[in-house]
């Protein structure tokens, strides 16, 4: 809304001072035609923005003109700075929203906290972009129009239909009631039911979002993390699970059972590996996990799991042995 971007763009001036009118469409994610018209009007509206010409010229407030908000102590406004997960809030697809949160929160502190609580925020890293490996950790793109509509269907009470790209088939149009929203390793679903039965859906594969005018058939209350448990709990014993005899590197052994649905059992043996029967979701993924872990696992059984990994190893080594 415009209104919401007025008040950023007076924030952002208030906070760093000097800014180009590129600078400002930077932050804002808009056009520098939007910028110049948005000056026009809060200098309509008498808030006191004015040019300096030149290179190192860039609108800004004249000295003084601010509104002092107290109410928000130094760690009371860290902890809102740091709180706030960037990733998460693009899950919900209200990353913009976040950004002008915390600009609001600076905003708010006295200024005798802001310098230092700013400068603290920025020491303090949360949900990096890649890993120590410099793995990229890619959250998956959604789009924000699409998940305005779930977030207006959710939160309004009413009934939603989606169209929903399930894997391997080919997308339907489904109406749900939903129940809420969850963000799992960077991964957003919706929790909802349809005729009555527990579904969930990934964001990811919704390709198109309607907000119905009918309400929608929920509880009024709802114990979310709750519900997500049953839920996983149900996908879990779901589905073509394969259970997997495998021995393992003890320094390994947590990467194992990390990818794995459960352990059955588990001993060691006498040269100090360990021994795990395992489940899997199918043998694609308990291919997957052991491939993973190279020469620090060995399948034992099923036959068909060795039998693929051999392939795998068979397929790559005739790659290489060939002259590049």
């Amino acid at each position: 809304m415009r209104a919401d971007r007025l008040v950023s763009l007076v924030l952002l001036l208030r906070q760093r001072g000097r800014l180009t009118a590129a600078e400002l469409a930077g932050e804002l994610e808009v056009s520098t035609r939007t910028v110049l018209r948005d000056i026009e009007a809060l200098s309509a509206a008498g808030v006191p923005v004015f040019v300096e010409r030149g290179r190192h010229g860039g609108f800004a407030l004249l000295p003084g003109f601010r509104t002092e908000l107290t109410g928000l102590n130094h760690d009371e406004a860290l902890a809102l700075l740091v709180a706030g997960s960037r990733r998460g809030a693009e899950a919900f697809g209200l990353g913009s929203a976040l950004a002008s949160a915390m600009l609001k929160v600076v905003d708010a502190l006295p200024e005798s906290y802001r310098d230092t609580a700013a400068d603290v925020a920025e020491r303090l890293l949360i949900d990096p972009e890649t890993d120590l490996l410099s793995r990229r950790l890619v959250a998956e793109e959604v789009p924000v129009s699409m998940l305005a509509e779930v977030r207006r269907a959710l939160f309004g009470g009413n009934k939603l239909r989606i169209h929903y790209a399930a894997l391997d088939q080919a997308p339907k149009w489904r109406t749900v009631d939903p129940i809420g929203l969850v963000v799992v390793r960077d991964r957003g679903y919706l929790l909802a039911t349809r005729s009555g039965a527990d579904r969930t859906y990934r964001l990811s594969r919704v390709l198109a979002a309607q907000e119905l005018p009918e309400p929608a058939q929920r509880p009024g209350r709802v114990d979310l993390d709750r519900a997500w448990q049953e839920r996983s709990t149900q996908f879990r014993a779901g589905g073509n699970q394969i259970a997997v005899l495998v021995r393992v590197n003890p320094t390994r052994r947590e990467d194992l059972v990390s990818t794995a649905l459960a352990v059955l059992a588990e001993e060691l043996d006498a040269d100090g590996w360990l021994r795990l029967e395992v489940t899997f979701q199918d043998s694609r993924h308990a291919e997957w996990a052991l491939w993973q872990l190279a020469m620090d696992a060995e399948a034992l059984a099923p036959r068909s799991l060795r039998t693929a990994l051999c392939n795998r190893v068979t397929a790559i080594a005739a790659r290489y042995d060939e002259p590049s």
